[in-house]
């Protein structure tokens, strides 16, 4: 993700917190101001194991956790005092924010949620449970959510930009153009906000000005990842292969090791009659995690185009296996075998391309996100 959710994160994570009045919790307070915090927790605990019922002490505890960074512990005491106190004001939004802050963010979304309720109007508690939804991929979730917080918050650049991005992958492309409009008003040269503009102009199939946006992009920030990356896949789409490998290798230049890149750049130097350098590429990114099926596929056929057979249906067969759906390589490992002398085998893989509908061609928001895109 390229807009910082944690910076945006940063503003907003601060515990509440219940309190109770005894000469106790003063104790543990004091201790706990003195940054003595396992003495305060261990006053609690003690409080909790005389009078495991009290709601107060168990979200006291909770919340001297949580200062720790013991955030599992503090999401059971949490748990605890709602179980014997459930509309305790502000546990439930403490009891999310400790699971949020372990990493168990879907399990933080119900306790938001309860938080919500509870405070219909705070902006903090909205944001929250939109990034929970985002942070769990359930983009049109997030967007209600996220959208009524940045309303309030017309200036937080980050806030748009997690909602632009929800959008994007939610495809409600028009979303994401009204948010980057927004961006650009608080951060004229924001080359993020260009490069979710691309990606929402290629989702509705507008070439030219998903290409603009992310020409625009590479002026105002050259550096910026996956600027060149983008710009090369919108040029090697529409065939413009001398311009793609001129911005893979930019892309490339900042990152060497990026599958994806190395790749698409192999694939578009066969195109230009690199075979060497093509062969080369393709080497290089087959050996990288994240190698993507279209390496495979192409250095099979570049190998096929040598006479090394064997090797070459190795590798078309690796790049079925990515994706068995993709007509391309069955045909091609067809052929192959045909010219093998292997008749049935041949026959099976025109079968399997007989019977697939060539899928249509991946979008550029399909191809810069997610875990599968080979940048490390």
């Amino acid at each position: 993700m390229r807009f910082s959710t944690m910076a945006l994160l940063g503003g907003i994570l601060c515990m509440g917190g219940a309190r109770a009045g005894a000469q106790t919790a003063a104790q543990a307070e004091a201790l706990a101001q003195q940054g003595r915090l396992e003495e305060s927790a261990q006053t609690w605990e003690a409080v909790v194991a005389a009078h495991p019922r009290d709601a107060m002490a168990l979200a006291n505890l909770g919340l001297v956790r949580s200062r720790e960074g013991q955030y599992a512990e503090a999401a059971d005491a949490y748990r605890k005092a709602l179980a014997v106190k459930p509309k305790m004001p502000g546990v439930e939004l403490d009891l999310g924010l400790a699971e949020f802050k372990q990493g168990q963010i879907q399990e933080a979304i119900a306790p938001f949620q309860a938080a919500l309720r509870e405070q219909p109007r705070s902006v903090q508690v909205q944001t929250l449970l939109g990034m929970a939804y985002y942070g769990t991929a359930q983009y049109a979730e997030a967007i209600p959510y996220l959208r009524q917080a940045a309303e309030k918050s017309p200036d937080n650049e980050e806030l748009h930009g997690v909602l632009a991005q929800s959008c994007l992958y939610a495809k409600q492309y028009q979303c994401t153009l009204d948010e980057y409009k927004q961006i650009l008003t608080v951060n004229p040269n924001s080359a993020q906000a260009h490069m979710l503009a691309g990606e929402a102009w290629d989702g509705m199939h507008e070439q030219e000005k998903a290409t603009a946006e992310f020409e625009e992009a590479e002026k105002v920030a050259p550096n910026e990842p996956n600027v060149h990356f983008g710009l090369g896949y919108l040029y090697w789409k529409q065939k413009r292969f001398a311009d793609a490998e001129r911005e893979f290798e930019l892309e490339l230049k900042n990152e060497p090791d990026y599958a994806q890149a190395l790749g698409y750049l192999g694939d578009t130097q066969m195109r230009l009659e690199q075979k060497a350098a093509a062969e080369a590429t393709l080497e290089k990114a087959v050996r990288l995690p994240g190698a993507i099926r279209l390496a495979w596929l192409d250095l099979g056929i570049e190998l096929a185009g040598q006479g090394k057979n064997e090797a070459a249906a190795a590798d078309m067969e690796r790049a079925i296996a990515m994706d068995p759906g993709e007509v391309d390589a069955h045909w091609r490992l067809a052929r192959l075998y045909e010219a093998m002398g292997k008749k049935e085998e041949a026959r099976a893989e025109f079968a399997k391309a007989a019977a697939l509908h060539q899928k249509a061609d991946e979008s550029l928001v399909q191809r810069m996100s997610g875990p599968q895109n080979g940048r490390h």
